[in-house]
This record gives structure tokens, C-alpha cells and sequence, in this order.
């Protein structure tokens, strides 16, 4: 797929820029209740700038554009979005609305043994609107990368989110990750408004089990087939893998497809917790497609990338180096199938006992290419 990058001359050009809501996270300092927690420890937290973080910290040019409230929290935000090499400068201060903040248990949130509650009504973040966010700066990326979240916040929002999906000449390529959150919609419209906004974008991000609950699609091929107009959609089957339906090359899909359809299978991961997992699979795929990387190996970034946020307890963790991470996805599918990884692998070169689960990925590639 070709990026388009806009004028050359364009004032700030970046390699990506996401639009969208981050708050400060507070992640319990033991496991328990919310109620019977003592103390939490402060992170940051939202589906677009955490992208925007790891794609930064892969050596990307990154630029955040959202609004944060002209508080403690909103300038904790700024500081620690802007450490990872986000571009920040785009970032409004809102002093009638406050930074939204959210609390976790420690439990894992794709199970029922979790609890999360949002403080973000009213969030300066939900004032943004086509009329008071720069578009050009918006617009001044090869990429810009956008969710459902930012659509669910308020009507000038949704505003917003149309605004930049609309067809327009010279636009960047638009990334769309669904991010599917019931309890954000005040009416029924939600799953509606989700699919017409996937069907501007040109790449699309989607959970199988966001499909079945938003739209009642119950395979990858009719994800697709509800979405042709995207040049690249990606269903996320979560440990079962991922698959990328993309146009061939003459930019036309075929009919009895939808485009050459391509899985790749998720890894072995010990997960610490499933936090941030998705935004740092946009992030792994992103990369890749910057890099014009063929799909396969888009995909194989995007676990890669995933895993590293698996093993970690927080929103955010540092990407393999990318030497690391392009050996790893060149493994053949033997290989490939073999790799167990678990915490800090992403980090240190000594690994665990060979087949225990722990081992880092250096080992592990070593293991599986020794007969």
C-alpha cells in the first residue's frame, strides 16, 4: 500500500500523528479490590498516544494532537508523552475542563476478574472539535492514526472523527482502530457510527470478539466483506493469531475475497497483564507499513511489538531494538511457532532454561533454528 505524504514542503511532517484521549492511569500497587487497595502508582493511559509512544520509541517521528486539562495531571501527560519523543507542541491546555484519570485492579482485563473506573466526563478532552483542533497538523503525517474512543467522548468529537475520515485529495493514510467500548456510547448508535467511520479509513484495525459485539460478524471474511473500501483491514483473533485482507496490487479487491488474505499465529507469551496490548499491535503494524515491510511481516511486527506490552504490568513498554525485532520476523513459520517469551525479554540477552517459557527471544530463536 502507498502512503500518501502530502505536500513536500508541508510545515511539521511527521512519520505518524494520533488524534486522541489520554489520561493519567493509576495501577494498584497490590492485587485486591479497589476498595481495599492502599495506594496506586500513577501511568498514562489512552489508545492513540500510546501508539504514538511506541512508535516514537522504535524511532519513529511521532506527534500527539489532543486536549488536556491546565492541570497537575495534564502536565504530567505532556511530560510523559513528550519523554518517549512525541511531538506534544499540538497539545491544547483546557482551563475549564479537567485531565481525565482512571483506576485499575490488577486483574486482567480481558477477564471478568477486573475492575476499571474512568473519571473522564467532561474531560478537556472531550471539547475537541473539528473548529478548535489544528487540522493541518492533524493532517501534516504520512500517517494519522485514530479510534472509536475519540468518537464516543461527545458530538464535537464525533464531528471531529468524520471530519478526518471524510475523503478529501492529499490526505494522509488513515489508520482506524475500531477500540469497540460499550459503556462510552449514550445511545444505541455506537456499533453504526464504528463502521462508518472503519469504511473511510484505509487501514482498520478490529477484534474478532468486537465484531460479533458490535456488528454481530462471526468470521474474519465477513469483517471484511462489511468493510470494502479500506485497502488493508486486520482482524485480531487474539491468541489465535491475526489476519490482513488487503487489496491486490492494482488496488482492486477481488470479489470472491475481498483481497489476498494473509495469518499470521500469535506467540507464546507469559502475560503479566493484556493492558495496552492492542494499541502496541497498531503500533508493531504501523512500523512496519512505514517501513513498506510485506504484510506478512506487518503482522509478525505487530505481535512482536504486542508481546513486548503483554509482559509488562502497564500500558506501555519499549519495543524490541530493530535489528531484534527483523530478525524475529524473519523466522520461517517453524521458527516462528517455536518462540516462547516472557518478561524482559525485550530487554536482556541472558534467557531462562530452554523450554521453561521464560527464555528471552534471543534463545528462543537460537533453540528453534539448533536441531
Amino acid at each position: 500500500m502507498v502512503i500518501a505524504t502530502g505536500p513536500c514542503n508541508a510545515p511539521g511532517v511527521v512519520d505518524v500523528v494520533a488524534l486522541g484521549e489520554s489520561m493519567v492511569t493509576f495501577l494498584p500497587s497490590r492485587p485486591g479490590r479497589l476498595a481495599d487497595v492502599p495506594s496506586f502508582d500513577r501511568g498514562i493511559g489512552g489508545a492513540e498516544s500510546n501508539t504514538a509512544c511506541v512508535l516514537a520509541a522504535a524511532g519513529h517521528s511521532a506527534r500527539w494532537v489532543s486536549r488536556v486539562g491546565a492541570d497537575g495531571f495534564g502536565d504530567h501527560l505532556l511530560e510523559a508523552i513528550g519523554g518517549y519523543g512525541v511531538d506534544v507542541s499540538y497539545v491544547r491546555r483546557d482551563p475549564d475542563r479537567p485531565t481525565g484519570v482512571y483506576f485499575r485492579t490488577a486483574g486482567d482485563r480481558a477477564t471478568d476478574a477486573h475492575e476499571v473506573a474512568y473519571y473522564r466526563a467532561g474531560s478537556a478532552a472531550s471539547a475537541m472539535t473539528a473548529a478548535d483542533v489544528d487540522l493541518e497538523a492533524v493532517r501534516a503525517g504520512r500517517v494519522l492514526h485514530l479510534s472509536g474512543i475519540t468518537a464516543a467522548l461527545s458530538p464535537g468529537c464525533l464531528d471531529l472523527m468524520r471530519e478526518l475520515t471524510a475523503p478529501r485529495p492529499g490526505r494522509p493514510l488513515v489508520s482506524f482502530d475500531v477500540n469497540h467500548r460499550p459503556g462510552l456510547w449514550r445511545d444505541a448508535r455506537g456499533p453504526e457510527v464504528l463502521l462508518e467511520l472503519a469504511r473511510g479509513a484505509d487501514l482498520v484495525f478490529v477484534g474478532d470478539d468486537e465484531a460479533r459485539e458490535a456488528w454481530g460478524l462471526h468470521d474474519a471474511r465477513a469483517v471484511r466483506e462489511a468493510l470494502p473500501e479500506p485497502g488493508i483491514v486486520v482482524v485480531k483473533q487474539g491468541k489465535g493469531g491475526a489476519v490482513a485482507f488487503a487489496k491486490d496490487t492494482d488496488g482492486l479487491p477481488r470479489e470472491d475475497t475481498g483481497g489476498t488474505a494473509t495469518f499470521v499465529p500469535a506467540l507464546d507469551v507469559e502475560v503479566v497483564a493484556a493492558v495496552g496490548a492492542g494499541d502496541a499491535f497498531a503500533a508493531g503494524f504501523l512500523s512496519a507499513t512505514l517501513r513498506g515491510l510485506p504484510v506478512r511481516d506487518r503482522l509478525r511486527h505487530g505481535h512482536l511489538v504486542a508481546a513486548a506490552a503483554l509482559t509488562v504490568p502497564g500500558d506501555l513498554a519499549a519495543p524490541p531494538a530493530r535489528d531484534r525485532i527483523d530478525r524475529l520476523a524473519a523466522l520461517d513459520d517453524t521458527a516462528w511457532g517455536r518462540l516462547r517469551l516472557g518478561p524482559g525479554w525485550t530487554q536482556t540477552d541472558t534467557a531462562d532454561a530452554p523450554g521453561d517459557g521464560n527464555g528471552d527471544a534471543d534463545r528462543a530463536e537460537e533453540e528453534v533454528r539448533t536441531p
